[in-house]
């Protein structure tokens, strides 16, 4: 069956800073959220001595990066800001000869991020008024990005504005070529996720570094709110390649649904909001080419589509069929759809290429209460699914997932 090629969803993004220590995005634990960096805090107060004279808080310097007059910095250029003690009260950022620039502090105060990536080739002022003890302090410094680089790394991020996605859909980042593992830490501090309700979260990155997840250490609770904002144009990926531009998206997850497949029984087992609302009869992959066990997620939804293996090395498994109501599950071409070629056989063998095959009536009732992200659950079958074959994010432990993170995961 057709093995289709990843449509990469387009979104906006952000970028990196050089040489202040950033807080872990996704890797620790909850990514960091933006908080406000612009508005003054509380007006510093003289104290006044036992004597009646006003004492002046005790002068203080901090330190702010990019340094002074530095050139060709990426446009990922955050302002780091180096302080004992104290809190920034403002961030300014204005390009030379244009308007100032939008954007928020990490919360841990580490820096201040821009909203979108600076400009290519152009000069840039920054101050950055620190509070300490009732006394302010001002650092500015002056820096230029580099020009535009010819060599990029492609990017895709699989989540759509305003759309409505299962309580299983991983914030799924792709990218082409792959990150190589000594680069995904810088990279993970760009990508940013936020939830509402707040959930924790991590990232892990697939071994080859194509794709990186992130979830919840249980499915999201239903109504949550997920902003994404994949800040990598410009960003340096390694090996002399940049981000190709920032992607973001804002999804809603809906109602919890939830399909269950036994391979013993023949059946799954379909449940909304953790009740179970109807059994269906199924026939999984036979012998010679069986369904995946474990946990996958529709990925794709097609009520009308062609599987075609005619370039199948074995001639058993060449077929050109016309599908209804297919669910993609995997990469390799599992798929939830209608067979009524195989009716007699569902609920009593295997008889399929590895697809989970339902009467057209059943199809058709599954197609029109699923969503992009819900849970589907294989047990029982000769094989085990391939972390990477499909958005394999919940195909594992917690503790497990946490171990690909490129930062330290602290929840």
């Amino acid at each position: 069956m057709s093995r289709g090629t990843r449509g990469l969803v387009k979104a906006a993004v952000l970028a990196v800073l050089a040489p202040v220590a950033l807080a872990a995005c996704g890797g620790g634990g909850e990514q960091p959220r933006f908080v406000d960096g612009t508005t003054a805090g509380p007006a510093a107060s003289a104290e006044v001595s036992p004597s009646g004279a006003a004492e002046q808080p005790a002068a203080f310097s901090f330190a702010i990066t990019p340094a002074a007059n530095a050139k060709n910095l990426p446009v990922s250029s955050e302002i780091g800001v180096k302080l004992d003690g104290g809190e920034v009260t403002s961030v300014t950022l204005a390009e030379s000869g244009g308007g100032k620039v939008p954007g928020k502090m990490r919360d841990d105060g580490s820096s201040w991020v821009p909203n979108s990536p600076l400009k290519y080739g152009k000069t840039y002022t920054a101050t950055v008024t620190v509070s300490k003890d009732g006394g302010t302090a001002t650092e500015t410094t002056t820096f230029t990005t580099m020009g535009e680089p010819g060599s990029k790394v492609g990017t895709g991020l699989y989540l759509f504005d305003d759309k409505t996605y299962g309580v299983a859909m991983p914030v799924v980042v792709e990218f082409h070529p792959g990150v190589a593992k000594k680069d995904r830490a810088g990279v993970q501090k760009r990508m940013f996720v936020s939830t509402d309700p707040p959930q924790p979260g991590a990232w892990h990155w697939v071994s080859n570094g194509t794709q990186a997840y992130y979830r919840a250490p249980e499915y999201w609770q239903p109504g949550t709110k997920i902003t994404a904002r994949i800040a990598l144009g410009g960003h340096p990926m390694g090996k002399g390649k940049y981000g190709d531009t920032d992607r973001k998206a804002t999804a809603k997850i809906g109602e919890r649904f939830e399909m269950k497949v036994d391979n013993k029984t023949k059946k799954m087992t379909v449940l909304k909001n953790g009740q179970v609302v109807k059994t269906l009869p199924v026939s999984l992959g036979k012998k010679s080419t069986p369904s995946a066990s474990g946990t996958m997620v529709v990925m794709e939804k097609k009520e009308q589509t062609v599987f075609d293996t005619t370039d199948d090395p074995n001639p058993a498994d060449r077929y050109r069929v016309d599908i209804a109501f297919a669910q993609r599950l995997t990469w390799s071409g599992q798929y939830i759809h209608a067979a009524p070629w195989s009716v007699a056989q569902q609920g009593r063998t295997n008889v399929s290429h590895g697809c989970v095959n339902v009467s057209t009536e059943n199809a058709r009732w599954l197609f029109s209460q699923t969503k992009i992200g819900d849970p589907v659950t294989v047990t029982g079958t000769e094989e085990k699914l391939g972390a990477g074959n499909g958005w394999t994010a919940w195909n594992m432990s917690w503790n497990e997932f946490i171990k690909g993170s490129a930062l330290p995961v602290t929840l």
